[in-house]
């Protein structure tokens, strides 16, 4: 006896790819697979595409010309709805492709059933997600350039007062605090420089790819790519559907950026410390104590090195959910878009209230010269000007730390030696000596290509202005 055939149930919702199935999804299913809940912030971007392709199916004479009229028409529609606010977005129909369709269809008739002529949701997603980031990038690449406009600001402002320079967190050498900001902007000017790299990369077309193997209808994907403003298309339509190489991209400079931002924020906490007493945060971007009155905790810095753990692993998640997939298409890629969005999300915040925060901390430039001179900052400059009367550098070296070790046994700094105690280490020691202890003289001093001279860290900031104004 054979087995009866099942009907399909019916129910309220026909899938677009429902004609093989006997039985509607799951409402676990539904609830499971569904990603509209998330995708949907690509609605602008799936209807610019969709646009593009019905253009493109009516001159290549697939569709008719008045078919692409009223597409375009019910898209723009749904584009002011869903700007508006009165859009229904619905689980049961999965994502967004697959919502702005149904609708489309619903409210022009059998035009709407054609608009997906000639592609699938996989390279649909695929030219969403570019669109997408190329978008974001330029407004992060944009708040950048604004913390670098910031700190150049901040850099001119105390282009000659000087700080203790660091290595291992130990004062090494005096610069000023000028040459030390310009070290970030230095930093994020190459973040710029990652991002345009990135959307370099990113600047290819896969739409007309359709699910892996194109189609056999006359496309025009040129037109296409050129409406969208991409400069070229993906050669290969495997690679086109499958590839998130632009994505993780994107999350690796993200990490580097954030990486350097995190610093950043590392330093305002420290110098906002008693212990350092170096800057003071602004009311405005601190908070205080459930407990104890007197606090005033620097939350933005922190939450900002707090947050570089999230990009780090968005980065490592997609790298992960990447790494085992067989070509082409795979669900598992529904999975990286909540990193991206993230990290987009994530990145912009930590831009904007730094760029906010940054112009309202005031820096105690007293207390950083005051300990600029402190901690035998200026060992360096003494064994350099042994150097200058032709002692080698290496004896130079063992003269100079003798000479530290005699003031640390005495509890003196360098600058309360007198003449014949220091000649005592050296014959080749004069009374100019002096000028070569003294911080301020230390800084003019260094004006190496790059160094912290007032003079070098004017040309930094000449070059890092030129640089903002090209990009």
């Amino acid at each position: 006896m054979k087995k009866p055939v099942k009907k399909p149930v019916n129910g309220p919702v026909s899938k677009a790819w429902g004609g093989r199935f006997r039985e509607h999804t799951s409402a676990s299913v539904e609830s499971f697979t569904e990603s509209i809940s998330f995708d949907k912030r690509l609605w602008r971007h799936d209807i610019r595409g969709s646009i593009a392709h019905a253009r493109m199916l009516a001159r290549q004479r697939i569709i008719t010309p008045k078919e692409a009229a009223t597409i375009i028409r019910g898209l723009n529609e749904i584009s002011a709805e869903i700007a508006g606010g009165s859009f229904t977005f619905r689980r049961d129909l999965e994502d967004i492709h697959m919502n702005i369709e149904a609708n489309l269809t619903s409210r022009v008739g059998e035009a709407g059933k054609k608009v997906h002529t000639a592609r699938s949701r996989n390279d649909q997603v695929a030219v969403d997600l570019r669109l997408y980031l190329t978008d974001e990038i330029r407004t992060i690449s944009g708040l950048i350039g604004t913390l670098e406009e910031a700190m150049l600001l901040i850099a001119e402002r105390h282009i000659s007062d000087i700080m203790p320079g660091y290595t291992h967190l130990q004062r090494a050498q005096p610069v000023l605090l000028s040459h030390h900001l310009m070290a970030y902007v230095a930093m994020f000017d190459r973040d710029r420089g990652r991002f345009s790299d990135c959307l370099r990369r990113m600047d290819v077309m896969p739409l007309g790819a359709c699910a892996l193997a194109g189609t056999s209808l006359p496309t025009d994907r040129d037109s296409v790519a050129r409406e969208l403003g991409f400069g070229s298309m993906a050669m290969n339509s495997i690679d086109a559907v499958s590839d998130r190489d632009f994505a993780l991209e994107f999350l690796a400079a993200s990490a580097i950026l954030i990486m350097h931002l995190s610093r950043l924020a590392e330093e305002l906490v420290l110098w906002s410390t008693e212990e350092f007493r170096f800057i003071e945060i602004s009311d405005r971007f601190t908070t205080g104590s459930s407990i104890m009155p007197q606090k005033k905790n620097p939350d933005v810095a922190e939450l900002i090195r707090g947050k570089t753990g999230r990009i780090y692993g968005n980065l490592i998640s997609l790298l992960t959910l990447m790494k085992g997939l067989p070509l082409a298409y795979n669900r598992d890629m529904q999975e990286d878009k909540l990193p991206v969005f993230d990290t987009v999300d994530t990145v912009t915040a930590c831009l904007a209230i730094l760029g906010e925060m940054l112009p309202e901390i005031t820096f105690n430039t007293e207390r950083m010269k005051k300990t600029a001179g402190k901690g035998y900052s200026t060992a360096t400059d003494l064994a350099e000007y042994l150097v200058r009367k032709g002692v080698p550098f290496r004896e130079a070296h063992e003269i100079t730390g003798r000479i530290v070790r005699h003031c640390i046994d005495r509890n003196v700094g360098l600058e309360q030696l007198d003449l014949p105690e220091l000649r005592s280490f050296s014959p080749v020691i004069a009374r100019d000596i002096f000028g070569a202890l003294d911080p301020s003289e230390s800084v003019k001093a260094r004006n190496s290509f790059g160094g912290t001279s007032p003079a070098e860290v004017k040309r930094q900031i000449r070059h890092y202005r030129r640089a903002l104004k090209r990009k």
